[in-house]
Parts: structure tokens; C-alpha cells; sequence
């Protein structure tokens, strides 16, 4: 009786391994990306993470699946969300909306490999002990989104020459990139000889209170600061931009293709399509130690010269020469 059991068990799992060999085979790594936005404000930037993936040999639905976390905005759901990443077990966690998405997987996990892409100095957010060897779980791209605050503020008032006020608008809800952009507004500023106001809106009726401000302080230009909440209202700035009429100054394309007035700063996409390489390295083996952080180098001037003519701007010739696009 229990020699033919014994055989019977044989049969079973000859019957059995082929199904659980190809289950084995089928199985991808997963890559959890946390994000603070919601997708529809981000195609263009989804497409050059799964370029980044592409190039290193991975494509989503083929190799590698994606699980994918929104915050639709409420930044007090991202440690949940990168919580619930780590209990799925995900081979490297993607923080792709700043500060806030990066320190919430920075305290979520110690063991699972984090990428992230953030607009501040990644040393000072406490991401990273060094920039050369980050000597830990987390490694990512750094584009420069405060540190562009003194080229920014320059190409402002080469386009707008007889601004002498400057409305600074920051999101206090991310607390770090805020100060930042206040620090480096008021260093530029008064070498520059500007005055500026602070408006500070985390919020949608937040921003709309901001802009109600311009009726009665009018300022001659807006600088609007580097943060993922003001890219996903993006199309809110700009049409209160366009109704105050005051010329702006944006951190990304997006505002500009939005119809907002001009934008300087590094390429948020080409940003995400090396966050996507350096997450396919890290799926072939690599370290987030022995992996660098990657600091932007493809920044580009973008200017809406249509905006510019309802705003009764004249963009001058230095401009047009330097611009990457200029959208007519």
C-alpha cells in the first residue's frame, strides 16, 4: 500500500514540476514606483522612465512589472504607500516626486533599492551620505530645481526689463524645497535689486488666494517655485497667470506647453528616463552604493511667444538665440 502511494506521489509531481518550472519562469521582477501625483499629469515623464527601463533591457509587461502608488496630492498617504511597497516585496522601490516620495522610502525600507528623483541636494535632504558613493540602500538623479533659482530670476528680467517686484509663490506642504527657493530668491534678489512678496499655497483655493492678492499688490513678474504639487496644477497657475496678466517664471516645459510664459530648468523627463536606467541596473544586480547619484545636464529655456504677445511682452533677440523651443 505505501510503495504504491510512493509511486502515485512520483506521477504526481513528474505531472507537476513542468506547471511549477514555467510558473518560476514566468515570474518578473516588480518595480514599485511612488509617486505623489496622479498618472494623467504625467505621461511624458512615465514614457521616458520606461525609455530609461527599455534601454537597460527591460520592458513593462514582458520582464518587469510595474506597481504603481499615487498620492493624488495628499503627501500624508506617501509612507503608507511606500509601506505597502515594501510588504509587496518589490525588487527596487522608484520615488519619482521629490522630497517627499524619496524620505518616505528612506524610512519605509533599509534593505530594498531605492531610486529616486528629487530637485534638491540630496545630501542635505539626508538621502545620501555622499554623492560619489551614497553608502546605502538609495541612489537617484538630482535636476537641480533650486539651484537654477539665480538663472532663472536672470532670464525673467531679461524678458520682463522694468520688473522691479517679484511674487515668489512656494508650497509649504514640502517644507525643504520651500526654504530653499525663499534662500536663493532673496540672495539672487538683492544682488539683482528686486523686491519680492512670498506667497506661500499648498492648496487649490490656497493658489487661488495667492493670485486674488495681485488685485490689489500687483507685482511685475511671478517666480513660481520647484515643487510636484505646483506641477500637477500646472494648468490652474497658468490660466491665473493669464487672467492677473502677470509674466511667469516656471520651473518646467509643462507650464509652458500649458500656455504659461517661460520655463527654465533641467529635462524633468530625460530626468525619469535615467531614474528608469539606473532602476534596470539595479534589477541586473547593482548596488545603490556603488551607484552614483546622476546630476542633471540637460537643461533647456523654453518660451510661450504667443503668451509673451498677449501679455504685450516683445521676447528679444538674446533670448530667442539661447531658447530650446520657442512655441509661436
Amino acid at each position: 500500500m505505501e510503495r504504491r502511494e510512493f509511486i502515485a506521489l512520483l506521477a504526481s509531481a513528474a505531472v507537476l514540476s513542468p506547471r511549477a518550472a514555467r510558473a518560476q519562469q514566468s515570474a518578473v521582477p516588480v518595480i514599485g514606483l511612488l509617486d505623489q501625483r496622479s498618472p494623467g499629469e504625467l505621461a511624458d515623464r512615465l514614457r521616458g522612465f520606461r525609455q530609461g527601463l527599455r534601454d537597460s533591457g527591460f520592458v513593462e509587461g514582458q520582464n518587469v512589472a510595474i506597481d504603481y502608488r499615487w498620492a493624488e496630492n495628499k503627501l500624508d498617504r506617501l509612507p503608507d504607500l511606500a509601506a505597502d511597497l515594501v510588504r509587496r516585496q518589490v525588487a527596487v522601490i522608484a520615488a519619482t516626486s521629490g522630497t517627499g516620495a524619496a524620505l518616505a522610502a528612506k524610512s519605509a525600507t533599509t534593505t530594498i533599492p531605492v531610486v529616486f528623483v528629487v530637485g534638491d541636494d540630496p545630501v542635505k535632504l539626508g538621502l545620501v551620505a555622499n554623492l560619489a558613493r551614497p553608502d546605502g540602500n538609495l541612489t537617484g538623479i538630482d535636476f537641480f530645481g533650486g539651484e537654477l533659482t539665480t538663472k532663472r530670476l536672470e532670464l525673467l528680467r531679461e524678458l520682463v526689463p522694468g520688473a522691479s517686484r517679484v511674487a515668489v509663490l512656494v508650497s509649504p506642504a514640502d517644507a525643504t524645497y520651500a526654504e530653499t527657493t525663499i534662500n536663493e530668491v532673496e540672495t539672487a534678489t538683492r544682488s539683482m535689486g528686486l523686491q519680492i512678496q512670498v506667497l506661500k499655497a499648498s492648496t487649490i483655493p490656497e493658489i487661488n488666494a495667492a493670485f486674488a492678492t495681485f488685485a490689489s499688490a500687483r507685482p511685475d513678474a511671478l517666480f513660481v517655485g520647484h515643487d510636484p504639487f505646483f506641477n500637477s496644477r500646472r494648468t490652474q497657475l497658468v490660466q491665473l497667470a493669464a487672467r492677473y496678466a502677470v509674466p511667469a517664471s516656471y520651473t518646467a516645459r509643462d507650464f509652458v506647453e500649458a500656455g504659461g510664459l517661460m520655463s527654465y530648468g533641467a529635462n524633468i523627463a530625460d530626468a525619469w528616463r535615467q531614474a528608469g536606467a539606473y532602476a534596470g541596473s539595479v534589477l541586473k544586480g547593482a548596488k545603490p552604493a556603488d551607484l552614483p547619484v546622476v546630476q542633471s545636464i540637460k537643461f533647456e529655456l523654453v518660451i510661450n511667444k504667443q503668451t509673451a504677445t498677449m501679455l504685450s511682452l516683445t521676447v528679444p533677440p538674446s533670448l530667442l538665440a539661447i531658447a530650446d523651443e520657442v512655441i509661436e
